[in-house]
């Protein structure tokens, strides 16, 4: 055997990896743990919870931060957000009557003035108590041109499945014997009123390995799942398949998600195939108006003019008829500059608004098309609204112009407005009142130096007259992953609890995010992930740097890639923080790809069978590098049982490991939730409350 080949090596090592993880599977002794529902595993949480919520609750400032909580989130002058349908405007509400929630409508005239008049549609807390199910709303889909039937989904306890029923908006009723999807994870979009069309788990080999749908198919009414015709099945490497439909139910799309960044678009052109849309497949389709369809772009991109799109640009291409794209005629409508970068697209009727993000605040425009000017025939139209926080487009209105924009920052509650596209005027519809006194608070944009020399932005909240003598209790906010930006928002929670009471808050936007386009992704992904976490410990040096904070008082806190963050951040530099809350997170990065939807996450972590890339997940995993001998931080980690994307086998072993080795944490799983971590309001006041309790005690908030 010494004639091996170069590919015959690469065989060899791939099996020896492949063995290596094997005996590292085998070696677990928390394993069991991943059982998520066992007994034993039940009896662990439980008994973790019992320890925690005893220490936590007993804590002195924890029935107030539980009573301001729940206050705000079930505060009855909350903006009800909307969409409208046939002349009516639909909102889903959750109060202290309504913990599940409540479909409900009114017009748009009532819903303007201050105390509107709504009709209610679906109860989900009657429906959760006639069914002993706890429904979580998880939205509504009505089929064009009547909208009158409708698609409503709901998920058991939170969780990414969810079971679909057809439902009557005049009856206000579940249509008897009309379209029901079990519960998957599923996609779906009407093609008229008797037809759908599915992906979702159709049965044996139609899932991918990450367990989403790989088949596409069309649904008449009266016809079992299996008797649905197929008009696309992708492979079972891809992430998976996903229907939508644009242009008021007239456009099917069956998206082919490859991997996490990486996709193809295909129209349904008959009733039996479907014509792929030839753009890139890391090109992502922002949007479809009536003569336009337009795109952001991850890479270059050459037309086929010859004109260059760079990564992160503004490409529009004009439709042919129904289902085609000419993409002779594509455009480069925007390119970004090293502070600015896309962040969205809105489109109407006849228009389409552009969001931008310059230094993590949002600015948004009409994109016009008119004549030549140095060979450009696109400019941006500003909008008068403020640019010192986000801005978001929170409805379009179906066949129309008109659309709902929301503002807020940190210290400025959501305000919305009522857009016309056309002439570019709006008005104010509604108002969030103040939650918390922020007079004498203050925002800071401030920029640490990463350990490559890059400079990093964030934000500092905190009082105007700090006293710079490192004795603030401060928490500091990252994610830094999947090119999700983290952009500013109203600290309603945080300001009264934690703001109010002299406590700092930082929000970090390090690389990874999508704070400056892909290139500031591209920077932390895969073997590059070091990166993300230097960003964040420079922004903690800054801090500490500066005397904002100290290592005694600094605290961070992220969820699922920032659960990761932070787990890997207590274990490479445990001498920096002293509080470290982590959710729903992702901590071993060895058999992350075995567990749920864990497949799905390989092009933006790596593949822990190729040996290469297992050994630079090995080199940062937080289950992997804990160590008895150093002395951590205390560890708050945070799931729900009924997470069915990040398995909640990640925390529990970690703080299984921890407990092992005598190390400080504490532990508590929500039963219900999915990864949101809450099904319902009391959810998320109980996980506010607790988080809150934990680093007040362990940062000394007064």
């Amino acid at each position: 055997m010494k004639f091996f080949n170069l590919r015959g090596s690469v065989v060899i090592s791939v099996l020896l990896a492949t063995l290596s993880a094997v005996g590292a599977v085998n070696s677990d002794p928390f394993l069991w743990l991943e059982e998520i529902r066992s007994d034993a595993a039940i009896n662990w949480v439980n008994r973790q919870n019992q320890v925690s919520l005893g220490r936590l609750e007993s804590q002195r400032l924890y029935q107030e931060f539980e009573s301001e909580a729940r206050a705000i989130f079930t505060a009855k002058d909350r903006i009800p957000t909307i969409r409208k349908i046939n002349g009516l405007v639909y909102n889903f509400w959750q109060d202290q009557d309504h913990v599940q929630g409540i479909l409900r409508r009114t017009s748009l005239q009532d819903y303007e003035s201050v105390n509107p008049t709504w009709e209610g549609v679906l109860d989900l807390d009657l429906l959760s108590k006639t069914e002993s199910t706890l429904w979580v709303y998880r939205g509504m889909d009505c089929v064009a041109p009547r909208y009158e039937r409708c698609l409503v989904s709901l998920s058991r306890g939170g969780k990414d499945a969810v079971v679909v029923r057809e439902f009557d908006l005049n009856k206000k009723e579940f249509v008897s014997a009309g379209f029901e999807l079990p519960e998957s994870k599923l996609s779906v979009s009407w093609i008229d009123e008797n037809t759908l069309i599915v992906a979702t788990d159709f049965g044996l080999g139609t899932l991918t390995r990450a367990g989403y749908p790989r088949q596409a198919r069309l649904l008449r009414r009266g016809e079992s799942l299996q008797q649905a015709k197929l008009v696309y099945e992708g492979l079972e490497s891809d992430t998976g398949i996903f229907v939508s439909s644009a242009q008021s139910n007239t456009l099917a799309l069956v998206t082919r998600s490859i991997d996490f960044f990486r996709s193809e678009t295909r129209v349904l052109s008959t009733q039996a195939a479907v014509k792929l849309w030839p753009v890139p497949v890391d090109a992502q389709l922002l949007g479809i108006g009536r003569d336009y369809a337009f795109y952001s772009t991850r890479t270059d991109w050459v037309l086929p003019s010859k004109e260059v799109a760079p990564s992160g640009s503004l490409v529009v291409i004009p439709r042919q008829q129904s289902i085609g794209l000419d993409l002779g005629k594509a455009e480069v409508a925007w390119r970004p500059n090293s502070r600015t970068s896309l962040q969205g697209i809105a489109v109407s009727r006849d228009y389409a608004l552009v969001n931008l993000r310059q230094d993590v605040r949002s600015r948004i425009f009409r994109l016009d098309r008119g004549s030549s000017v140095r060979g450009h025939r696109w400019t941006l139209s500003p909008l008068g609204l403020p640019d010192t926080g986000l801005i978001s487009v929170s409805a379009v209105f179906d066949r129309s112009n008109q659309g709902v924009l929301s503002f807020q920052d940190f210290l400025t509650p959501p305000t919305t407005y009522l857009v016309d596209f056309s002439t570019l005027t709006f008005r104010k519809l509604k108002s969030t009142p103040d939650r918390f006194d922020a007079r004498g608070l203050q925002i800071k944009q401030r920029f640490s130096r990463s350990s490559d020399g890059v400079d990093i932005p964030y934000f500092l909240i905190g009082r105007k007259n700090l006293k710079l003598d490192g004795s603030n209790p401060t928490i500091l906010y990252g994610y830094g992953g999947f090119m999700v930006p983290v952009t500013p928002y109203y600290l309603q929670v945080i300001g009264k609890s934690w703001l109010e009471r002299g406590g700092v808050y930082v929000v970090a936007n390090i690389r990874g995010g999508g704070e400056y386009g892909p290139a500031w992704h591209e920077a932390a992904r895969k073997e590059k992930r070091q990166t993300a976490f230097n960003d964040f410990y420079s922004v903690a040096e800054d801090l500490i740097e500066r005397k904002v904070t100290s290592p005694k008082n600094l605290g961070i806190e992220g969820a699922s890639n920032g659960g990761l963050l932070v787990g890997v951040a207590f274990t490479q530099r445990p001498e920096l923080f002293n509080a470290v809350s982590c959710s729903v997170p992702l901590l071993d990065m060895l058999r992350f790809h075995r567990l749920l939807a864990g497949a799905s996450w390989i092009s933006e972590y790596g593949n822990p069978d190729i040996p290469s890339e297992r050994a630079i997940l090995q080199k940062y995993s937080p289950y992997e590098n804990l160590q008895k001998s150093i002395k951590y931080p205390e560890v708050f980690f945070t799931g729900s049982t009924a997470d069915d994307r990040v398995h909640p086998g990640h925390a529990r072993k970690m703080a299984a490991k921890m407990e092992a080795m005598g190390l400080p944490f504490l532990f508590y799983e929500n039963t219900d939730g999915g990864h949101g971590g809450a099904a319902n309001l009391e959810q998320r006041v109980k996980i506010q409350a607790l988080q809150l309790s934990y680093f007040s005690e362990r940062l000394g908030l007064k």
